[in-house]
Order: structure tokens, then C-alpha cells, then sequence
């Protein structure tokens, strides 16, 4: 029985899994937005969710302890910078875990990790509607 014994193993020794966490908080900091298995997205929220925590305290011990787990200046600036003050206001839940299929190797689930408050910059714009008459000309330019 696993009284007690919270997280996933996946799979992995504790040098392998620790090491794989770093690098996915390393890479979900730096491009915002990752994709993963299901089992290492809900690992990994666990984590990310501490280190953006620690990101809002903002003092010097709060970085110095970011620092020990990611091991990136530019990522722990970032984190400080831009990230943390996004959710000022937020108590939790600063990642969002979703689904997105199965990886064709092995059919693993897959799933998309992002932080919740998308910059404006980083949310789709709408498209621009383009006329008919606009789309049946381009087609036409195409063939010939």
C-alpha cells in the first residue's frame, strides 16, 4: 500500500525524475507553454505551481531557492519579471493541464501545460474575414 507516498514515480529512479522535472519547470518557464505526457503534466503542475508561488514572494531567499531548482539566470528573471506578477491576484492554480490526443509512436496521452494568464501578446487574434469574390480569385491565380 502507498500510504503516504505522494507523486508519480514514472517509471524512473529519484536522480532521473528529479532531473526531468527541472527540465520540464526549465522549459515550461521559458516558452509558457509545453506539451507532454499526461502523467508528467500532472507531475509537473505540482512543481511549477511551488515555483511560481516562491516567484510572488519575490525576496532575495525566494530566488536564491529558485535558483537551486532550475539552475537558469534568464528563466529565474523571467519568472520574477514577468510571470510571478501576472498572478498577483491569484491564490493558485497558476497551470492549466489539457488534453490533446495520443503521440503517434506509442499512442502515449498527450497533453498541453501552460500558465493560466496568457499575456495579451501570446492569445490568438481573430482573423480577418476575407470576401468570396477574394477567395474564388486566389484559387483561380493558384491553378493557373
Amino acid at each position: 500500500m502507498r500510504h503516504l507516498n505522494s507523486g508519480r514515480k514514472l517509471n524512473r529512479t529519484s536522480a532521473h525524475r528529479k532531473a526531468l522535472l527541472r527540465n520540464l519547470v526549465l522549459s515550461l518557464i521559458r516558452h509558457e507553454r509545453i506539451r507532454t505526457t499526461d502523467a508528467k503534466a500532472k507531475e509537473l503542475r505540482r512543481y511549477a505551481d511551488r515555483i511560481v508561488t516562491l516567484g510572488k514572494q519575490g525576496d532575495l531567499a525566494a530566488r536564491r531557492m529558485v535558483f537551486s531548482l532550475i539552475e537558469s539566470r534568464d528563466a529565474v528573471k523571467k519568472l520574477f519579471d514577468v510571470i510571478a506578477p501576472r498572478f498577483k491576484d491569484r491564490s493558485g492554480g497558476y497551470t492549466r493541464v489539457v488534453k490533446f490526443g495520443v503521440r503517434n509512436g506509442d499512442a502515449a496521452p498527450v497533453s498541453i501545460v501552460e500558465f493560466t494568464g496568457a499575456p495579451e501578446s501570446a492569445k490568438k487574434k481573430p482573423r480577418k474575414k476575407t470576401s468570396a469574390k477574394k477567395e474564388k480569385e486566389s484559387a483561380q491565380a493558384a491553378r493557373a
